[in-house]
């Protein structure tokens, strides 16, 4: 963008339209009491000084004022203060004792960026939604729906105040059985031309048919690396069938999912029940970025899960709402502090440990728990290490084991080998108290039923239990602890509860190792009630509140865009080859400019707002375009070309509605005219929004085009 926020790659003729001397980035969110906590965030540098006062410039002959304070270098100036369903017992004895944390009083830093050190309090709640109008007038009776879209299963929950006093039903039948489920299969049958077969329980179970494709695991495609390169993509998963993308995957199974959980809603609360203005409140992994956060919105808009529910209703799209898997674990958990005896001040990481992803996060509680507020305390983390790796190692060593018994490799025998490993030992498998014992496996082909130098034995596979721990369990589960350890590593502040939640939580041996290795530096490591369904309650338990119960979140990575800044001693002499000249006749230099830096703290839907400006050299060049780069460094850096950025989106913004450049658009000049605007900026937990802004008023929508 120009030293006025253009497009970087704009290059106008040369003009004697004078730009105004203002600053051209402005990120003062309102300032707001907030709790004091204790802890140290992650550390910020800063190595920029502040921008030099204004200086004059003649532009083409004619004398205009210039702000060198166009754009803060570096930190900008944001201003603020601040699998099966197996039952899992919620007993898990601890021998650990604890002290309650005592707060200091903590002074609160200017920037939002913290410093070293230091840290700012989460913000109380405002009555502002999350687009930064003030909160419409809230329905008490609005239906709150949750669906916890998973790699291997996926459940629905909902709840409404008029029903059943406020608290959260879950969807326990489903099509295919007459028992009950919390979680069905997150799986599709397809005939050859592409169309749905069965989903669910009906396409998991259904046997392997000439012409019929079954399709699982398709979340994983939406996995940053995935998304950023195919090669990527683990070659373990299977294949998706011809001409369907993962998104279309995505759509059918929401689809049947959203149709059969409307139906089944009705039947079970009766007339009460309006899905169609009903808040709906979709999970997503901690580690996905805001593409993969895109795309599954779409998938969901395409599905049907939220459509206009009358005439004029034009937020409809709104009533979507994406939250982190362990947000909405961790929404549940802090409704059962009292099980687990912690009180506000005190830290709790929640690992949400599910099929395909483990995602962990450390939230404190703050408030009363009357009013139980949660915040988070350190950036967000996760990784493919969730269940669904051990049935992909149990495969692999099979496929090793019987590699000169081709009658036992064949797709139908190696699901049926994965099905009994994951309906039977993958969660009840205790380690090394299980070394000397054979687990066995029937084949499936009766044919080839023995070589006892493999383990075949009248058409049983037997497997030592110390074999099943070295290449199945250790590898994946010390992943698991690997990620806990890294997670504890990012805060200097006691951690009080390790909270283990998702279908892989009722691993046994998952939880001993877990235990062995944190037991003496967390006071409590439990599972707690309905820890295999804890997202899709705490979702639907979040919709119920009716205020952001997850009060602050920190944002996961810097968010950056490149641009043009007056030149500085500093510029000529560490990047000559930067410097060019605009068209005002001034050197400037291609820079960074941070937008949010990676630990910052900001409120739950803050709005950062950037002033830019735009030359147009007639009233047709009404579009702004700039793009958006994400960075995983802690470290702030001058140049574009030190670190390594993604490209995340592009933003396209038209200009045509502003009344500033409508006046200049119908007054034209031979120089052209310069637009000034603010976009805003929107972190949520797991999406970022845009909007156009023209005094302070929300005046358009920004479109983001995710790049590859």
């Amino acid at each position: 963008m120009g030293c006025c926020g253009e497009p970087r790659d704009e290059n106008p003729p040369q003009s004697s339209f004078p730009i105004q001397g203002q600053s051209m980035v402005q990120q003062q969110p309102p300032a707001h009491p907030g709790l004091q906590y204790q802890g140290h965030m992650p550390s910020t540098l800063s190595h920029h000084p502040t921008s030099p006062p204004p200086a004059h410039y003649d532009l083409a002959g004619a004398n205009a004022h210039v702000s060198q304070q166009l754009l803060h270098r570096g930190n900008i100036g944001i201003q603020g203060h601040y699998a099966q369903q197996h039952p899992l017992s919620s007993n898990t004895p601890s021998n650990h004792s604890y002290t309650p944390l005592l707060d200091p009083q903590i002074a609160r830093p200017s920037p939002v960026h913290p410093r070293a050190g230091t840290v700012s309090p989460p913000a109380v709640p405002t009555s502002t939604g999350l687009n930064g109008n003030p909160a419409p007038k809230l329905d008490e009776g609005k239906m709150s729906v949750s669906i916890d879209f998973g790699t291997t299963f996926s459940g629905v929950a909902y709840g409404s105040s008029r029903i059943a006093g406020g608290k959260v039903q879950q969807i326990i039948t489903w099509p295919g059985s007459f028992e009950t489920f919390r979680k069905i299969p997150t799986c599709l049958l397809y005939d050859e031309d592409g169309r749905v077969l069965a989903w669910g329980l009906e396409a998991k179970n259904a046997s392997p048919l000439q012409g019929t494709i079954r399709c699982e695991w398709f979340k994983l495609f939406l996995e940053p690396q995935a998304l950023r390169d195919d090669r990527a993509i683990d070659p373990r998963l299977p294949k998706l069938p011809p001409g369907k993308r993962a998104i279309d995957l995505i759509i059918d199974f929401l689809s049947n999912l959203w149709e059969y959980a409307k139906e089944q809603i009705t039947r079970e609360i009766g007339i009460v029940a309006d899905l169609e203005s009903a808040d709906v409140w979709l999970t997503v992994p901690a580690a996905w970025d805001a593409k993969g956060c895109g795309i599954m919105r779409d998938a969901a808009i395409a599905a049907g899960l939220v459509q206009s529910a009358h005439a004029g209703d034009r937020e409809w799209r709104d009533r979507l709402r994406i939250i982190t898997e362990p947000e909405a674990a961790a929404v549940h958990c802090a409704h059962l502090t009292n099980l687990h005896k912690l009180r506000p001040s005190q830290n709790f990481m929640i690992c949400d440990a599910g099929g395909g992803t483990v995602d962990l996060a450390i939230y404190k509680i703050i408030g009363q728990l009357t009013a139980l507020e949660i915040a988070e305390v350190c950036a967000r983390s996760g990784g493919n290490c969730g269940s669904l790796f051990l049935d992909l190692r149990f495969r692999e060593l099979v496929r090793t084991l019987l590699a000169d018994h081709p009658a036992h490799l064949d797709p139908a025998s190696l699901a049926y080998f994965m099905h009994a490993f994951s309906e039977t030992d993958k969660l009840a498998y205790m380690g090394e108290s299980d070394d000397g014992n054979m687990f066995h496996f029937t084949c499936f082909n009766t044919e080839d039923p023995d070589d006892p130098d493999v383990g075949l034995v009248n058409g049983e596979l037997a497997i030592p239990g110390t074999l099943l721990r070295r290449q199945v369990f250790d590898p994946v589960v010390d992943q698991v602890l690997q990620l806990i350890e890294d997670q504890m590593h990012k805060i200097n502040q006691r951690i009080d509860a390790l909270l283990l939640v998702g279908g892989f939580s009722g691993s046994e041996y998952l939880f001993k190792r877990v235990d062995e290795r944190f037991g003496s530096r967390i006071p409590v490591i439990a599972r707690p009630n309905d820890a295999d369904t804890a997202t899709c309650r705490g979702a639907a338990q979040y919709g119920l509140a009716h205020r952001p119960l997850v009060s602050s979140v920190i944002a996961p990575k810097a968010y950056i865009m490149r641009v043009k800044l007056p030149a500085e001693h500093e510029d000529r002499m560490k990047r000559p080859a930067y410097i060019t000249q605009n068209n005002a006749g001034i050197e400037i230099c291609e820079n960074r400019q941070y937008l949010v830096q990676k630990g910052a703290i900001l409120r739950k839907g803050q709005r950062i707002r950037t002033k830019f400006c735009k030359y147009s050299a007639s009233g047709q060049d009404r579009i702004f375009v700039a793009v958006l780069y994400t960075s995983e460094s802690d470290q702030i850096m001058r140049y574009t070309d030190e670190g390594e950025t993604s490209e995340l989106c592009k933003w396209t913004v038209d200009l045509s509605s502003l009344p500033s450049f409508q006046q200049n658009a119908s007054n034209p000049q031979g120089t052209g005219f310069y637009t000034e605007f603010e976009l805003g900026l929107e972190l949520d937990s797991a999406e970022v929004r845009g909007v156009l802004l023209y005094n302070g008023e929300e005046w358009g929508q920004v479109v983001f085009e995710f790049l590859s």
